[in-house]
Formats: structure tokens, sequence, C-alpha cells
């Protein structure tokens, strides 16, 4: 039987990773459908510090409810702890990991010693690894796996009313990935190489050997080049960076190729239908199925997860002012004891 109290991480307040207290608080109980787990790693993401602040600058007509107090995060890896009476596949014992509710629940508790989750949302964890890099996968690599795979869902994105329909990549083709060394972009880089696509790469001047070691065919500094003047006749540009200035890739594409931009910016749909180009994009989606196709790949060797940094739980305030550092390799994780 797990105890009735646990420690965690939670938010009374928004603000800076000051507002994170390490507070004392009752074990969650798995509804039907669900699993308890023992947490032991927690992986770092960007909805964990844009909740932490209150999401400022989102209208508060987007914003989705948060009840405070609340505990955050979504990415975890651990042991099944307890199955509710409906659930099948998972026993006491298990080693598992998850993105959990996402998006549905922008936080979903993950900051703790326990964490109740749907048993959908699980899968097994990858045997070669331990929690640590397991942890770092679940959003990350959900992210590179519904933009360049498959979606594996119908949600329409809250940016466009266009539905999101990944390239099918080859050997045939070019991918390039902007921030190719943070989470999603040094995950979606092994992804389209054991596609057999080439890939090229951009990043800052430190990750250029993390980055040729993954899989990169190619490399741009983008602290000595801009992608956009050197580069041409890509077939599928993910812009793990996203948002205003994502626009200026479009130049790089031939025509009949499309940018993922994974923050929507602004474009214009007259200069794309010009161009020949298609820009697209979705919202991530917690997928335990998904997951387990990840985790193979994992136990294969054919994806290799990197962990920028790990902190203790109980230190989860210098993790979040580690990423607001940026320049990540990889991604940040939390232990838990």
């Amino acid at each position: 039987m797990p105890p009735r109290t646990m420690k965690a991480i939670r938010l009374h307040e928004f603000g800076g990773p000051q507002v994170l207290r390490y507070d004392e608080v009752p074990v969650p109980v798995p509804a039907p459908g669900e699993v308890l787990v023992r947490v032991r790693a927690v992986g770092l993401n960007p909805p964990d510090w844009y909740v932490r602040e209150g999401m400022p600058g989102i209208p508060d007509a987007f914003k989705p409810p948060f009840d405070l107090p609340l505990i955050p995060g979504t990415d975890i890896s651990g042991v099944v702890e307890a199955v509710s009476d409906d659930v099948r596949g998972f026993a006491p014992g298990d080693e598992v990991m998850g993105l959990l509710r996402f998006p549905d629940l922008m936080q979903s508790g993950a900051y703790a010693e326990y964490v109740t989750a749907p048993a959908s949302d699980l899968a097994p964890k990858p045997a070669t690894v331990d929690h640590v890099h397991a942890a770092a996968l679940p959003m990350s690599g959900l992210t590179a796996w519904q933009y360049l795979i498959e979606v594996g869902h119908e949600h329409p994105s809250p940016f466009q009313d266009a539905p999101h329909r990944p390239v099918a990549l080859n050997d045939d083709m070019t991918v390039l990935v902007n921030g190719a060394g943070g989470g999603v972009g040094h995950l979606a880089l092994q992804l389209a190489a054991w596609k057999g696509a080439r890939v090229v790469a951009v990043a800052s001047g430190a990750h250029e050997r993390f980055l040729r070691d993954l899989g990169a065919d190619a490399y741009i500094d983008y602290t000595e080049q801009r992608p956009e003047d050197v580069v041409r006749d890509v077939d599928v540009v993910l812009d793990t960076v996203g948002g205003p200035a994502s626009r200026r890739f479009l130049p790089t594409l031939k025509r009949g190729g499309a940018l993922y931009p994974v923050y929507f910016g602004e474009f214009d749909e007259e200069e794309n239908a010009r161009l020949g180009v298609t820009v697209t994009g979705t919202q991530v989606r917690a997928n335990g199925a998904q997951l387990a196709e990840l985790a193979a790949l994992v136990d294969k060797g054919a994806v290799r997860v990197a962990v920028d940094s790990t902190y203790p739980l109980a230190r989860a305030r210098a993790a979040h002012e580690r990423a607001a550092q940026g320049h990540l390799q990889g991604k940040i994780v939390l232990t838990v004891a």
C-alpha cells in the first residue's frame, strides 16, 4: 500500500521559479481507467513554465482553467503501484512512462512522488534506458512523432483549420530541423534519419558534434549563417522554435514542400499557394500506443534520448532556472528518490 502523503512541488501563485514550493500533500487515488504510478523521474517541458507564469500574453478566453494550488508536470517514468479494477495490461511492479492527460489538462501532477495516470497514456518503459532517460521522452518524442510520422488523432489545431498530414518521408527527401539540439529537435532529427531522409540540423555551434553523432548529414550554426540564405530545395522543415520568425524558412523549401512550425506563427495563405508549399501544425496529444512505438525504437538503438541536466525533485526551482538559460542539449529531468 502507498503512504497517505507524499512530497510534491506545487504552485500557490503564478510567477518565476521562486513560486515552486516543496509541499507535503495527499497521495492521489486512481479513478476508473487509471493507474497509480510511483514516480522515479519527471521530464520538464515548456508548458510547465508557461503555466507557472500564468500563461502571460494568452487571452483569457484561450487559457485553460487552473485551480491553485496545483502540482505541475506531465511527463513521468516510474513503477506501477496500483491499478483500478477495470485496467488491463498493467500490473503493480511494471515500469512505465507517459505523457499524462495532455493537452486536456495542461498540468497533470507529475512533479510528485506519486501520480495517477490514464492507462491509455502509458507505455512500458524502454528496457535499455533508465527512468531519467525514459522521462525525457514522452512529450518531446510524441511531438516529433505526430509532426513527422503520424498524427494519430483527429483533433483540430487551435491555430488553423487545415488538418496536419505528415509527408511520408523516404531516402529521396531532405528534412531541415531548426532547434535541433533541444528536446523535440534531437528526437525529430533521429526519426527523419530513421526514415532514410537526409537531415540538415540547425542549432548553435556548441551542438555540432552531438547532432552529427545522432545522424545529422549537414549542420548549420545559426550564429554564423542564416539557414534561409544557404539552404534550398528542402522537402520538409520542422521548426521547433516556430513563432513569428518561422516564415523565414519558406525560401528553403522546394515546390511541394512543407513547413511545420511547432509554435505556429503568422503566415499568408496566398504566399504559401504562390510558392507551392504547405504550412501546417498540430497539437501534441497523449498517446500510449505511439509512445510504445518510440520505446521500441529506443530499445533497438534507432533513437537515443539526450539529457541536458538532472535535479532532485526538491530543487525544481533550479531546474526551471536552467531552462530559462536556454541552449539546452536534450531535456531537463527531475529525479525522485
